[in-house]
């Protein structure tokens, strides 16, 4: 089968709409018609060489879909169910599912490979083979059946799109990984597509105070209109209404969910937290061998404070998913305000540029269009 598809060749490349031969799907793997796609800063780190994945690949790991056909064994999933994909495959068996952290699935290392859990390829360009991670930039992709969330029809797949991972990833972020209670202050750096649902998360925890840092004046605007009780520019202007807002106390948790951390971001949190305080670092610096954690740790003992971190919010996909559903379908949490403008996937490169220009909570690539 063929299908259109944006792939990124090499560092720095522009994204390349280019038509993929796409294999049917094998035991244990299903095929998909997108719907959505969102653009994530993530996979712009792919195409710049910031993140070291196996190239040339289709990126995007963010999206909605229709499943057009299953393969062997396949049992749980059926032609016209409508998904979300997990970016990280959940198997159930391993020690981390096993143990309620489907987010440290050991198959979650395909990503940087591209491939399929039995380290083949679904997509070929001529004799070549092209990775996905797991690919939705793209008409149709093949991906493990593990790499799926069925969810209900009624949900508008556009939407639905954003439950793939900057939802779950921001609102676990607050939730699951900062464990914000009702009554908290909490201060979240960064309000992108991810950061603005680590706002969401704080608000429906119940946290009274919810301060939103974004140099972005439309960001800060968005922050406000989901939830957020103060909205300002820097952690110098956080830090003064904290410090207000708090009685010079500081707040419960602190969420690091910038596009590019930097140890300025971690060190800023870090200050602004109580004693026995958490600071969640949920954004990346790209590269893992860049050191962006420096702090004192006499102050990090003595205050009894804790900094973790936290890969697609701590969730459970197949279980917290469906409870994002519900608080949608409740009107609890806010999806359609999320997606301030969708492309078709001609436009990729457009809606990265609209993404660095700060004009953007979540784009989506709109399969529709």
């Amino acid at each position: 089968m063929k299908t259109r598809a944006a792939i990124v060749r090499g560092n720095n490349g522009p994204w390349e709409i280019v038509e993929l031969e796409l294999d049917a799907p094998k035991r244990g793997e299903v095929q998909l018609r997108m719907a959505a796609a969102g653009l994530c800063h993530s996979d712009d780190m792919v195409r710049s060489g910031l993140t070291v994945v196996r190239l040339p690949a289709v990126a995007g790991h963010e999206g909605s879909a229709v499943v057009e056909a299953v393969g062997e064994g396949v049992t749980q999933i059926k032609p016209g169910d409508h998904v979300v994909l997990v970016f990280s495959p959940t198997c159930g068996q391993c020690r981390f599912c096993a143990s309620g952290q489907s987010n440290l699935c050991d198959y979650g290392g395909i990503m940087t490979v591209g491939g399929l859990l039995d380290g083949t390829f679904r997509f070929h360009d001529g004799a070549n083979d092209v990775g996905g991670m797991p690919g939705t930039f793209t008409e149709r992709v093949t991906v493990s059946e593990h790499s799926v969330v069925v969810i209900p029809k009624e949900i508008p797949l556009d939407v639905a799109a954003l439950l793939s991972c900057c939802v779950p990833t921001g609102w676990g972020s607050s939730v699951i990984v900062g464990g914000v209670k009702p009554g908290d202050t909490v201060m979240v750096i960064g309000t992108g597509g991810v950061g603005i649902n680590a706002v969401q998360g704080a608000v429906i925890a119940g946290a009274r105070y919810v301060i939103a840092v974004d140099p972005v004046a439309f960001k800060q605007e968005k922050s406000l209109e989901v939830g957020a009780t103060h909205a300002v520019s820097n952690t110098d202007d956080a830090q003064k209404l904290l410090t207000e807002l708090t009685r010079g106390v500081g707040a419960d948790v602190a969420v690091v969910t910038t596009n590019w951390v930097e140890a300025s971001h971690i060190r800023s949190a870090f200050d602004a937290i109580r004693k026995g305080g958490t600071v969640v670092v949920t954004g990346t610096a790209g590269s893992m061998d860049v050191n962006t954690v420096s702090l004192p740790g006499t102050i990090l003992a003595w205050w009894h404070k804790t900094v973790r971190g936290a890969v697609y919010g701590g969730v459970n996909p197949q279980s917290d998913i469906p409870r994002l559903i519900e608080l949608y379908q409740a009107g609890r949490l806010k999806l359609d305000e999320l997606i301030t403008q969708r492309y078709t996937l001609d436009q990729v490169n457009e809606g990265y540029a609209d993404l660095h220009a700060g004009k953007n909570i979540r784009g989506v690539i709109d399969f529709t269009l």
